[in-house]
């Protein structure tokens, strides 16, 4: 591996692992929605370029270091312009930030053009770059021994993770289990047509899922791997996925991914908000971290925590900060409904500014906006069975044990 930094000790409760890229963001001028499409001969004026770092490392660390946690980044970069890049801009959050970054000499760094014009869906030009080459030899587990989480962003744009089977992220995953770290997994969604889009999901979700406490996809993300034939239906009618597709199949995901062993699933459903569902019996580990009147809290449950009501200026990076709240929250020792809520809380932070991680604020201020009566969004659907929970601001499932205990 190749190092950036020296070789002491970190200290740190958790450590973000995976993906990690520079965005190129082009500025589309005025009038220019229309005239945005990338034909063959054309030229479009645009304006300034934002450069700004990407991926789940980048997104998730960078915002639970401004919650307030202390957080280190493995990821790998080259020794190019783009590496150079990743960690200056890494290292104007925090110099801390840079210290675990693996970087490799003679390969290109990985770097996205990000084609948004107004009112138009985003198109993605993505150049994986180093991710591919990642692997656990890129990780300094020596250095971790007090860390207390591990999560773990983006296999699906990382070739050395997928084209396996899943071998090789199954154990990146049990050696941080062996460390004494809890384990959160995100995915992302590939492109159609690459290898990652073929790839047998539903078998190396079975491999690497028994090492995860809490795995935290985007709906999207999980029909596709574990329902391809009903995904591409969908898509191909052009239905809005996180608004069409029913609880009852929702629930029917979950559990399938819990039957695959986690402790808890957590779908991120866009502006309808995360969905929670957990295991009636949690993982020795995870179920060790929690103090002993907190298991029971955790056990067998089903949540659906609403989004904030916000003025929502950009939506890049919103799931990757909805997990950093997430990840505080266990980090506290919160319940699930207080976690759920206060992940939702600082998805919102995100949405308000442009860029992932710049309207993310500390823990505590996102607490006060949270008792100050911030507004929720509906759901979007009937929730037949449910119950809404004032003190919470979450909704209780039919089949949560506790509350219908």
């Amino acid at each position: 591996m190749a190092e950036n930094g020296n070789d002491a000790p970190a200290t740190a409760d958790v450590l973000v692992c995976g993906h990690i890229s520079i965005d190129i963001i082009p500025k589309f001028l005025p009038g220019e929605s229309d005239r945005g499409r990338l034909t063959p001969g054309s030229l479009i004026e645009v304006g300034e370029a934002e450069f700004c770092t990407g991926g789940a490392v980048s997104n998730t660390g960078i915002a639970l270091h401004r919650l307030g946690t202390n957080v280190r980044l493995a990821g790998k970069v080259s020794d190019d312009f783009f590496g150079s890049l990743t960690l200056k801009l890494l290292g104007e959050v925090h110099p801390s930030l840079t210290k675990d970054i693996a970087q490799a000499a003679g390969e290109a760094s990985s770097y996205t053009l990000v084609i948004n014009p107004p009112g138009t869906d985003r198109t993605f030009i993505h150049c994986p770059g180093t991710n591919d080459t990642f692997s656990a030899r890129d990780i300094a587990w020596d250095r971790y021994g007090g860390a207390r989480h591990f999560h773990f962003g983006y296999p699906p744009l990382m070739k050395g993770m997928y084209d396996d089977g899943g071998d090789r992220l199954t154990g990146i995953l049990k050696t941080a289990r062996d460390h004494g770290m809890t384990v959160s997994l995100d995915m992302a969604m590939p492109g159609k047509g690459t290898a990652a889009y073929a790839a047998d999901w539903t078998g190396l979700l079975s491999k690497a899922l028994p090492y995860v406490d809490v795995f935290m996809p985007s709906l999207e993300e999980m029909l596709m791997m574990v329902n391809r034939d009903r995904y591409e239906r969908m898509a191909l009618k052009g239905d809005h996925l996180c608004e069409s597709i029913s609880v009852e199949t929702i629930r029917a995901l979950a559990a399938s991914l819990l039957a695959m062993g986690c402790s808890v699933v957590v779908l991120k459903l866009g502006a309808s908000g995360l969905y929670m569902r957990s295991a009636a019996q949690l993982s020795s580990m995870f179920a060790d971290r929690l103090p002993p009147s907190m298991g029971e809290a955790w056990t067998d449950r089903e949540l659906w925590a609403p989004c904030f009501r916000t003025a929502v200026a950009g939506t890049t990076g919103a799931g990757d900060c909805t997990i950093a709240g997430f990840i505080q929250g266990l980090l506290l020792h919160h319940g699930p409904e207080e976690t759920m809520t206060g992940a939702v809380a600082v998805g919102a932070c995100s949405v308000e500014h442009l860029g992932a991680t710049n309207g993310i604020i500390p823990w505590d201020q996102v607490q006060s906006r949270i008792r100050a009566g911030w507004d929720r969004l509906p759901v979007g659907r009937p929730l037949a069975g449910w119950r809404w929970e004032e003190k919470t601001g979450t909704w209780t499932g039919p089949e949560d044990r506790r509350g219908n205990a």
